[in-house]
């Protein structure tokens, strides 16, 4: 361990640092005896970001193969380590170098613990206090244990020397430069010096100049592989410091181990050659080695799926805590008579009580923690109608738009994998796009109108045909007259569709000539107190489509209705799961207009708080001649309750004005004789202010006992009506 100690290192602690770590030879990755690597055979990359490295080959106690994994990646390994053989190979073990945390390194070293105080000059020789070193200043070298590090004072700088020549005297500098004699000489960096305590090994004591000392070196190689240890801990790239995970077996067959290891996520991009009636889908992968290996021949598989995984800390020591025990007695570690007699321990107080403050000790106990982290899958909840609002009707049934969609996709198991042809070469630190996959796809070209006042979008329905879980990624789309357009493809199994919306188609325009729509109510229940409306919204629209294109096209518009529909009038009905909406398709022949009469039918429902009823609303209910002849009797007893409600409210509101009268009488009343000051000169009790006053809020308890009754008798009305709307059914 070689510490060059001048005066620039002095001011920077990076490159005392540094100088540390070029001291130290503790890494295993730097050493040149390192054992070989385990050749890496397969890859297996997921697109949760992590890699299953699986190395194969003879193992033997001698060679001492090993895993060459980074410090980062050893938890991740030790967490998922399994070995693979025949079962005539015997594995007994995997050693590795601990990973020791920032703090225990530091604390190791006798630094300070906490990892974010940068580690000064000074700590690193505080460090050393206690231990042997040799300390070299110039050609003088000594050996002892440092003792002490204190600080020293400045050393004033020198005046400059007299010049060698006078001025104006040939030969010299020129006028008014000084020459080299005359500049003041360059003072040693004494800012902050310190002062290094040494007794040396035959009992001398020596002071020395930190900023005179050229070297100082532990002379236990122990204390300066902690050191170069700390170093390493607190190196910005101590986590991309190779760690190998020696393998002890002993097999004269091939051995397999797998495990787990971060790693870039691979993804995918996709070409789509529409070729009229014809479409090719191309995949390509990205795979990025940032290992500092290179693949040679790798088999390299890419999984189309997502298993869970997750960070553990494993590898590096950890320590419990333990609770404190106290002694029975206050007993000191330090001696009372280390450094004092019991004469100044008595002082001069002669006479006076002396007593002995004992020490204090504290006890505590420390927790180890840590963040778990957890995930769910999200729980979509159903659909909440407030009140007044329309959502899709529960209870009648027209059609299901979104059968008209394939059936979902095969799912072959939770993951899907694609194996690379031919083993994979890639540099360390490379990248590289890799096709995974070519076939013929069903592809149907389209415009598409997301609604009637949108422009159109070129497009095409792409059906996964294949037998392989497509993984989403960008698609750029290819005509034989080029470019055509690029979007995202989402993720597909097969069996299933997307629309790909990829540019602007600017020869096809749409628009709504007439939009009509009757809701026509088919049934009433009570639920929850509420009144529930079911009902069919009939619409009637006419489109008109031009095409100024030379070639047919195939329109699809989506409709602004629910699921639970039926349509009648286009060329045909599909549905997009992506947005569930429906879709209606229109063929408009090259360089002409349509025009088409359509119809939507559409199953809804809506609801009204019992509260917001009216005896109005319930008698025009009541005269629905699509509801059965019981519910209408029902809702006409129903209305006639309701009247006996208002009537309770009109009351209610008559009392309510009487209240707001007589408190605003009574405000004025009150004011009157507090003006008058009561001297009006009637007896006692006969003051005619005061009798109206008393008079008055009699009348107001009244009223207010008045308007609780009216209340009572609202609800109790109210429940008359629920009642009746609950033969509803």
């Amino acid at each position: 361990m070689l510490v060059s100690l001048t005066p620039a290192r002095r001011r920077a602690v990076a490159l005392c640092i540094l100088a540390l770590s070029a001291g130290c030879h503790v890494s295993p990755a730097a050493s040149p005896d390192a054992p070989p690597a385990l050749p890496l055979k397969k890859l297996r990359l997921y697109e949760t970001g992590i890699g299953y490295f699986e190395r194969s080959g003879n193992i033997s106690s001698s060679s001492g193969d090993s895993l060459p994994v980074p410090a980062s990646h050893v938890d991740d390994a030790l967490k998922t380590l399994v070995v693979l053989s025949d079962g005539k190979a015997r594995v007994t073990g995997v050693e590795f170098d601990s990973v020791l945390s920032g703090a225990l390194s530091r604390s190791l070293a006798a630094l300070p613990v906490d990892s974010d105080t940068p580690v000064t000059y000074r700590d690193v020789l505080e460090s050393l206090r206690g231990i042997e070193v040799e300390v070299t200043a110039g050609n003088a070298t000594w050996i002892g244990q440092l003792a002490e590090v204190t600080e020293a004072p400045p050393i004033p700088l020198s005046p400059p020397a007299p010049s060698a020549q006078a001025a104006g005297t040939g030969g010299g500098a020129a006028a008014g430069k000084p020459g080299p004699a005359e500049r003041a000489p360059v003072a040693p960096d004494t800012q902050e010096d310190l002062y290094l305590t040494l007794i040396q090994r035959g009992g001398a004591v020596r002071r020395l100049r930190a900023s005179r000392v050229d070297e100082v070196r532990p002379v236990d190689p122990t204390v300066a592989g902690r050191l170069g240890a700390a170093v390493g801990a607190l190196s910005g790239r101590a986590a991309q410091l190779r760690r190998s995970l020696r393998v002890l077996a002993d097999s004269a067959t091939p051995v397999r181990l797998g495990y787990i290891a971060e790693t870039p996520v691979w993804r995918s991009t996709y070409r789509l050659i529409l070729d009229g009636g014809r479409a090719r889908l191309q995949g390509w992968a990205l795979v990025h080695n940032d290992t500092d290996e290179p693949w040679a021949g790798v088999s390299v598989e890419l999984v189309n799926g997502r298993p869970d995984s997750f960070l553990f800390p494993l590898s590096a020591p950890r320590y419990a805590r333990r609770e404190l025990g106290e002694p029975s007695e206050a007993l000191s570690t330090v001696p009372q008579l280390a450094d004092r007699t019991p004469d100044q321990l008595w002082g001069d107080n002669v006479g006076e009580g002396f007593t002995v403050t004992g020490q204090g000790f504290g006890a505590g106990a420390g927790r180890l923690g840590g963040a778990h982290a957890s995930g769910a899958p999200g729980v979509r909840a159903g659909m909440i109608t407030p009140d007044g609002s329309t959502g899709e009707s529960e209870v009648l049934s027209i059609g299901n738009l979104a059968d008209l969609a394939q059936a979902a996709g095969v799912e072959n198991g939770a993951l899907f994998t694609y194996r690379l042809a031919g083993g994979l070469h890639l540099r360390a630190h490379g990248s590289a796009l890799v096709p995974f996959t070519q076939q013929d796809v069903e592809t149907q070209r389209l415009t598409w109108f997301g609604g009637e006042e949108e422009r159109g979008r070129s497009g095409a329905r792409l059906a996964n045909t294949t037998r392989q879980t497509l993984p989403a990624g960008p698609i750029a789309v290819y005509e034989a007259s080029g470019f055509a357009g690029e979007t995202g493809l989402p993720r597909l199994k097969p069996g299933e569709r997307a629309f790909l919306l990829f540019g602007a188609d600017l020869d096809v325009e749409l628009r709504a000539a007439d939009r009509r729509a009757e809701d026509v109510t088919q049934k009433l229940v009570f639920q929850g107190e509420a009144l529930k409306e079911h009902f069919v919204r009939k619409h009637r629209r006419r489109y008109v489509v031009e095409n100024r294109g030379g070639q047919e096209r195939r329109v699809y518009v989506a409709l602004d209705i629910v699921k639970n529909a039926s349509v009648r009038g286009f060329d045909a009905v599909d549905f997009d799961e992506a947005s569930e909406k429906p879709l209606g398709v229109l063929r408009v022949a090259p360089r002409s207009k349509l025009e088409r009469e359509v119809t939507l039918d559409e199953a809804l429902q809506r609801s009204v708080s019992v509260r917001s009823l009216s005896a109005r609303v319930l008698r025009e209910k009541s005269d629905i001649a699509a509801l059965s002849a019981a519910d209408r009797v029902t809702l006409g007893a129903a209305a006639r309750l309701f009247e006996d409600v208002e009537r309770t409210d009109k009351e209610t509101a008559a009392e309510s004005s009487r209240i707001d009268r007589i408190e605003s009488d009574l405000a004025r009343l009150r004011e009157h004789l507090e003006a008058l000051g009561d001297k009006s000169g009637s007896p006692a009790g006969a003051n005619p202010l005061v009798v109206r006053i008393l008079a008055l809020e009699d009348e107001l308890s009244g009223a207010r006992r008045r308007v609780e009754q009216l209340a009572a008798q609202r609800e109790a009305r109210l429940a008359a009506v629920k009642g009746e709307l609950e033969r509803l059914h």
